[in-house]
């Protein structure tokens, strides 16, 4: 059975930086695209960046384009997301989910392009 893991949240000041880990146990990993998704309470899930299976195409939500950053190793089977000048509005629980398709450069921007999610990882910012 496939695993993804999410991992590295935590609490942090407005301004500081944080960096996420999605680790999955997907033998397909250097064939998947990978997304992370957030949740805040009373809020639905919306769309923070992903990657292409193949490394060259990414794509970010239009809240965290300039502050965060999304790449990928193979070798590890991780993805990370690079978050810069957190705000208190990224205060969320993070998740990610992997996809298939059948251009490796291709990204997906919808929830429901993505399965195998992780139990996510809590991001606190304070002001």
């Amino acid at each position: 059975q496939v695993r993804t893991v999410e991992s590295g949240g935590g609490l942090v000041q407005t301004g500081a930086s944080l960096r996420l880990s999605c680790s999955t146990s997907d033998r397909t990993f250097d064939d998947l695209a990978v997304g992370w998704f957030r949740e805040a309470p009373g809020s639905g899930r919306e769309y923070v960046a992903g990657i292409s299976a193949s490394g060259k195409s990414t794509f970010y939500g239009s809240t965290v384009k300039g502050r965060f950053a999304i790449s990928r190793d193979n070798a590890v089977k991780t993805v990370y997301l690079q978050m810069n000048s957190l705000r208190p509005g990224d205060t969320a629980r993070y998740y990610c989910g992997t996809a298939s398709f059948r251009d490796s450069d291709q990204v997906g921007v919808e929830w429901y392009d993505y399965d195998y999610w992780g139990q996510g990882t809590q991001v606190t910012g304070s002001a």
